[in-house]
């Protein structure tokens, strides 16, 4: 079947499942958006984002950050290259579902090893596609995120007015301290570096600094960025106390990124961290991570109407001048007018202006809203992994001399 008569037949499909879905997703305010269902028959509730990224679907939806979220990505071509066993950045995904334009593709890279479908089977999770993501996406870039209830029913028994309450009953991201409930459970070291394709294996890099990752939901890849720059890691639970941590001995302490309302987290997380900035330990934070050294600190954050989530984003380091293009998933920003004396910005979103990094003025602490592990994205902020190692080699020669 040629590329034309294979459109035809997708539009002529999409037209009389305007009268026959199979699934549905109903927004607070009542919008309703009816497609074809696939992955798990499921309803699940959450705040619905949008995604730039051309790549990467599968780190996107086995990312932490992503809890209590439905992500609608507005590439098209969603499944191609399938599932594969080295690109999952949590071993359980925590998103709630996904919302696309075209149907999912079968894979078809030499990389897989299960497609798409089967695999949001096998984890419940919904999707619904042959919608306009268009129009969903301008909606939320124009009035902001919204809550939404995602249904897949493959008899078509959808019940629009219990779908629409679920919506509206569904309390939002702010005010919700989410890493504390996906949070590692124990503590454990990691030992993997990042995949390489030429070798077929794991990087393997001596490790010279220790250092102790809180876990607010970390990606497994910032993890084997960590362990490529020479760290050896050991991950503790995002409510392990600073005496905990300084008990371990460690050269640096890592804050990892991670879903919900950094406010909320920073209740219990705000004063450990404080009191390990305050012991001179080189610190370094991603995402949430970044937004707990601020709320630790005395700043305050807010939500943001739409956030900022793909792998496009534009950011300046104000020290160097240098642009960087970088991926990012964030719907939580750091309030400029409440920034402390002691924090001064050292990155801007060219986007918007909002804070993208910030450094303590006379500690070894230093933080980004964005994600320079890359996966998916670009590398241009892989540095960042090389900047924190300096540091510690810095403040470790600084104690050492007499």
């Amino acid at each position: 079947m040629g590329q034309k008569a294979k459109s035809d037949q997708y539009f002529a499909a999409l037209r009389a499942n305007q009268s026959n879905p199979t699934a549905a997703l109903v927004l607070e305010d009542g919008t309703v958006f009816t497609g074809f269902g696939f992955g798990a028959a499921a309803i699940n509730t959450g705040e619905v984002c949008f995604n730039t990224s051309m790549t990467g679907y599968q780190e996107i939806l086995t990312d932490p950050s992503y809890a209590g979220q439905i992500i609608t990505f507005t590439f098209p071509h969603i499944g191609n290259v399938g599932i594969n066993d080295h690109d999952f950045e949590t071993d359980i995904p925590l998103a709630l579902g996904l919302i696309v334009r075209q149907p999912v593709t079968k894979p078809a890279s030499w990389r897989a090893t299960n497609d798409l479908d089967s695999w949001l089977k096998t984890n419940r999770l919904p999707g619904i596609s042959g919608i306009d993501t268009r129009a969903l996406t301008r909606r939320i870039r124009d009035l902001g995120a919204p809550r939404g209830t995602l249904c897949h029913s493959p008899e078509g028994a959808i019940d629009y007015d219990a779908l629409l309450e679920k919506a509206a009953r569904w309390p939002g991201l702010k005010k919700m301290d989410l890493a504390r409930e996906i949070t590692c459970e124990t503590a454990y070291d990691w030992r993997q570096g990042s995949w390489q394709l030429d070798r077929s294996a794991y990087r393997k890099t001596a490790a010279e600094y220790k250092v102790v990752a809180m876990d607010f939901g970390c990606k497994h890849n910032i993890l084997r960025c960590l362990e490529d720059a020479g760290c050896a890691v050991h991950v503790v639970p995002s409510t392990t106390t600073a005496d905990e941590i300084l008990t371990l001995e460690p050269d640096g302490v890592f804050l990892s990124n991670g879903p919900g309302d950094p406010a909320a987290t920073a209740a219990h997380a705000g004063p450990q961290i404080a009191k390990l900035i305050d012991q001179n330990i080189p610190i370094f934070g991603i995402c949430i991570g970044h937004q707990l050294i601020a709320l630790a600190l005395g700043a305050k954050t807010h939500k943001m109407e739409r956030g900022h989530r793909g792998a496009n984003h534009p950011v300046k380091d104000l020290e160097t001048g240098k642009i960087e293009i970088t991926s990012q998933n964030h719907g939580f920003v750091v309030d400029p007018d409440s920034l402390p004396d002691s924090l001064t910005v050292s990155h801007i979103s060219l986007f918007d202006h909002s804070i993208e990094g910030l450094r303590h003025t006379n500690k070894p602490a230093f933080c980004v809203q964005y994600h320079p592990e890359s996966s998916p994205g670009p590398h241009d902020s892989r540095y960042l992994f090389d900047r924190f190692t300096d540091l510690m080699k810095k403040t470790k020669a600084e104690y050492a001399a007499p």
